[in-house]
């Protein structure tokens, strides 16, 4: 990620805390946070402050349009350039195949769908405008899921989202190649973390895997910060799975 600048939706926890982390040590020049918490939005910036790098945070519910474009102008227009937006801000609901409300079905269209579309569009309009570095105005990786391609009815609407935002990747990468801006997508089986470990999913994860274990968290942010860094002139409309063998089992 050296010398660029970095936006991460969902950037407050988990896997987008993580890439906040990894980003700056990777030599991102300016950080910028998107999150729906305030304060573990402002938290994900310590690394970069640590650096003295320009940084940015804006608290925002990214399910309207117009919230999820003012919170990515915000910041934008602090961190004055956006050379890559990760969306990595997502809901992991679990209910049996045959009891999804329609409550459920809103609310995880809402944020995994709508929500990355949204922060899409408004990263594309910057983007647009910015001078070219080589080939590239700008980059995009949305986080999918391995759940996008396999039966899941335990989750089969959150499955269904990440299905869509695959296919929706696809689709604006054709859209806004002609402007130099690069989509793709990064689809993680589930990875090794403490919560994981608690709940003894970690043990489940071992035995679907020909590698016989979970992935570890930066094993896949890895993944989506190739695809959003300067190595990537030429890659768009992919979509990444890293699943340790788990697709093919």
């Amino acid at each position: 990620m050296k010398n660029l600048s970095v936006v991460i939706v969902g950037g407050g926890a988990g896997l987008g805390a993580l890439l906040a982390e990894m980003a700056v040590e990777q030599g991102a020049a300016a950080l910028g946070i998107i999150d729906l918490n305030a304060t573990a939005a402002e938290a994900a910036l310590e690394p970069a402050r640590a650096r003295n790098l320009p940084c940015a945070f804006a608290a925002c519910d990214i399910r309207t349009s117009d919230a999820a474009h003012a919170a990515f102008a915000q910041v934008a227009a602090a961190l004055g350039r956006v050379d890559t937006l990760i969306n990595s801000a997502a809901i992991y609901p679990r209910k049996p195949i045959l009891e999804i409300l329609d409550a459920d079905w809103d609310a995880s269209n809402a944020i995994n769908v709508k929500g990355t579309y949204h922060m899409m569009v408004a990263a594309i309009r910057q983007m647009q405008g910015q001078e070219p570095r080589g080939h590239v105005r700008g980059r995009i990786v949305n986080i999918t899921s391995v759940d996008a391609f396999k039966a899941h009815p335990q989750n089969a609407h959150y499955a269904a989202t990440k299905a869509a935002v695959v296919s929706l990747t696809k689709s604006m990468a054709h859209h806004v190649a002609p402007d130099g801006i690069l989509v793709n997508s990064v689809a993680p089986a589930g990875m090794a973390t403490d919560k994981a470990r608690v709940s003894g999913f970690l043990d489940e994860l071992a035995r679907a895997s020909p590698l016989g274990r979970g992935g570890e968290p930066r094993e896949m942010a890895e993944w989506v910060l190739m695809a959003g860094g300067p190595k990537n002139t030429f890659m768009t409309g992919e979509n990444i799975i890293v699943s340790g063998g788990y697709i093919y089992a």
